[in-house]
């Protein structure tokens, strides 16, 4: 029985799925080889990703193939109602509500694991860390998973090298089709549309501290900079940090960028990257945002603490006024921008991260008892596949080796 917040929310809803389907043409070519093949037919499928109009069709996807669906969001503030409420309208099993407590999500993410799934599709790792720590018993129906970002990712090889994984998991973040899009120019291109819609403020001019020098700060700091900011990157990678340099960006530790930033991007993966001791040198007005999966990049905790007042400056930003007077501001509660201050990432781009995820799932399914339960590279030729087909919806055209040229590179 699904549990959302209003059944009624779901024409506008499925207004959005709609709207991306028309947009998300390599998944919906897999759909319809999904429904053709059927390769989940009697098997559930727990979903926990952000439960907004393209994870939508995912689940829709996944259901043309036979899966029955059990879903909930991966962030409280990211969930839409009236998505949701399309999906539940269906017939889908829904669990997921925006802005519940924390307890509630927990309360989510136990609903969709008690239906026993074969299949997990993850977001951060939640929904494997209940698994093995809550519903143990219910391991041995599984078989495997897909974990969709970098943090669930690294959740999942600690589990692994501790021997604690007890079933093959797709390292869906991991394939060409999504980290090279989706971390570069879907989290580029979302975070400063969360940023700016809820601001209303102008980027040129500014200077932008971006944390963390991955596929992603790739992206936002490029974005910044075509925006027409100064931007500022801080790494503790030494390779990364020297790539920032070479790509014209100028490269300090925090403690130095906090007395720079007008605005800070933290899209590490990490925990406590903005801490008390940078809050205190910021300017006036700084505003700190997260792009990160969890809300621990910047210690919210900490900032409430320091701050002798705390109000709502616009809608999904606080103001934090410290004992020096000075005003630092906040989205969405620290928690992921894109999704908690915007819509996430274009759906032209999870046409390919959810392409990959519902490829993962099959594969899964075929290649059932074949695998270790270990963090699983996704195929190569499967990347390959999907990004032809990717290149077919767009109407470009690439060249083949011919016989003598793979005969000379060996292949």
């Amino acid at each position: 029985m699904s549990l959302i917040r209003d059944l009624s929310l779901a024409p506008s809803g499925e207004v959005k799925i709609q709207w991306v389907e028309r947009h998300m043409p390599v998944l919906r070519g897999i759909g319809e080889d999904f429904r053709r093949s059927r390769p989940f037919e009697g098997l559930k499928v727990a979903l926990s990703v952000h439960l907004e109009a393209k994870t939508a069709y995912l689940c829709r996807v996944m259901e043309m193939g036979g899966a029955q669906m059990f879903v909930t969001g991966s962030n409280p503030l990211s969930t839409q109602d009236d998505v949701a409420a399309a999906l539940a309208s269906g017939g889908m099993e829904v669990f997921a509500r925006h802005g519940c407590s924390m307890e509630e999500y927990e309360q989510c993410l136990c609903a969709v694991l008690e239906a026993g799934p074969q299949i997990i599709i993850d977001d951060g790792g939640d929904l494997v860390h209940l698994m093995h720590t809550k519903y143990t018993e219910l391991i041995p129906r599984v078989i495997g998973g897909c974990e969709e970002t970098t943090t669930g990712i690294h959740r999942l090889k600690a589990m692994a090298r501790e021997g604690r994984l007890r079933f093959p998991m797709m390292m869906v973040n991991e394939a060409d089709c999504k980290h090279l899009f989706d971390n570069r120019y879907g989290t580029g291109q979302s975070v400063w549309d969360g940023i700016n819609r809820t601001t209303n403020l102008i980027v040129a001019g500014k200077s932008v501290v971006v944390s963390g020098y991955g596929w992603c700060g790739k992206g936002v700091a490029l974005r910044a900079k075509g925006l027409g900011a100064k931007v500022i990157v801080t790494e503790t990678d030494a390779v990364r940090a020297l790539e920032a340099v070479m790509d014209g960006y100028e490269v300090m530790p925090m403690k130095d960028a906090a007395r720079c930033g007008d605005i800070f991007v933290t899209v590490t993966g990490c925990a406590g990257v903005i801490t008390a001791e940078h809050f205190e040198t910021m300017k006036d007005g700084a505003i700190l945002t997260n792009a990160g999966h969890f809300d621990v990049e910047v210690d919210m905790a900490a900032l409430r603490a320091m701050a002798v007042r705390e109000y709502e400056a616009r809608h999904n930003i606080q103001g934090f006024v410290l004992p020096n007077g000075k005003t630092l501001y906040t989205i969405a509660e620290g928690r992921l921008v894109n999704l908690a201050a915007g819509d996430g990432h274009p759906a032209e781009i999870m046409d390919m991260s959810f392409a990959v995820q519902a490829i993962s799932a099959e594969y899964l399914v075929k290649h059932r008892g074949q695998m270790k339960a270990d963090v699983l590279s996704f195929p190569r030729e499967l990347d390959d596949a999907i990004a032809r087909r990717k290149l077919k919806a767009m109407g470009v055209k690439i060249d083949r080796l011919s016989a003598e040229q793979e005969e000379y590179l060996g292949i």
